[in-house]
């Protein structure tokens, strides 16, 4: 073989072997990248390691039972020294009691670490706004949706679709109340009295937790908990809300009364996912995230429901009117 040749073969291999190099480096940088993000997004990343910060945390859609990774996010935010106060943002028509209970209580633990301020971003309703009353002050935007103070039970009952096709349940208790209501069985006296009492109580519970947090006498507090909703500006009126404004009034609010420094960078901090919650419609928001496409990762992060919880037991929970 003549020495041009393999002089020629051999820099085909020299330049085959850098380019496996710089590919290898590329793919390294494109993980780093990926996991730079991801922690960027949980507020443990380079970004979060500034002097000082506003933390922001979202309250979104339906609240479910399991509120432990909201837990987790809450303690990681109170543990940051480098945070200087917290802006929960809330946008909920609620949920589960149980759910809008832990929220309310993770935000006032959270509260007595940092300075804290809610405003509602398009609805706090029921659960929604059980969760907001967890913050020493509460803004609203004219238009925003607040209050629906009340409970509701509901469940299926299937007996004449059961009846229609001959279907007939057994079934052998222990008590006559066990396992009340049952959607195989018209409900009895007793079983919907037992249940009434169980909202009656959690309703009181709500009217209590409206009452201490909101500083009404009994007869405002009976004109603002009939179920109904509220627009922020008549929250306002009412003494649901403190003050009218979004994000910027809230971050005004803690400079002026909580001594936060004036124009500290507001981060956004968000739950920790599942290893295995990682889905396709996650994926993409994701994707979106890194092309700078925020608002369409947050329209297709609020679209997938492989982490949607079921909502199972007392509910406070708005639901827009139908028309019949």
């Amino acid at each position: 073989m003549p020495s041009s040749e393999a002089d020629l073969i051999a820099d085909r291999r020299r330049l085959r072997r850098k380019l496996s190099f710089w590919r290898v480096l590329a793919v390294l940088a494109a993980v780093a990248g990926v996991v730079i993000v991801g922690l960027m997004a949980a507020g443990r990343g380079p970004v979060s390691a500034t002097a000082g910060q506003i933390a922001r945390i979202e309250i979104d859609g339906v609240i479910g039972s399991d509120q432990s990774r909201m837990a987790d996010l809450f303690k990681r935010v109170g543990e940051a020294g480098n945070v200087a106060g917290v802006i929960v943002s809330i946008d909920s028509p609620g949920g589960t009691t149980t759910g809008s209970e832990e929220l309310f209580r993770n935000i006032r633990r959270l509260s007595e670490k940092k300075p804290l301020v809610a405003f509602v971003d398009g609805t706090a309703a029921s659960g929604g706004y059980i969760a907001a009353l967890g913050a020493d002050r509460i803004l609203a935007r004219e238009t925003s949706l607040v209050g629906s103070i009340g409970v509701l039970f509901q469940y299926p009952d299937v007996t004449a679709l059961l009846d229609r096709f001959g279907v007939k349940v057994e079934e052998i208790k222990s008590s006559p109340l066990k396992a009340a209501p049952s959607p195989f069985t018209p409900t009895s006296p007793e079983a919907r009295e037992a249940l009434a009492n169980v909202v009656r109580d959690t309703y009181d519970w709500f009217k209590g937790l409206v009452s201490e947090r909101r500083k009404l006498g009994p007869e405002q507090l009976a004109a603002v908990s009939d179920g109904r909703v509220h627009s922020g500006r008549q929250a306002l009126a009412l003494r649901l809300v403190d003050e009218l404004g979004g994000e910027r009034e809230a971050q005004a609010w803690l400079e002026r009364e909580k001594g936060v420094a004036k124009d500290l960078p507001i981060r956004e901090w968000k739950p920790k996912r599942d290893a295995d919650g990682f889905g396709l419609l996650s994926a993409a928001a994701f994707g979106a995230d890194l092309m700078g496409l925020e608002r369409l990762g947050g329209a297709l992060r609020r679209a997938d429901v492989s982490d949607r919880l079921r909502l199972d037991g007392l509910l406070a929970l708005w639901q827009p009117p139908t028309e019949k």
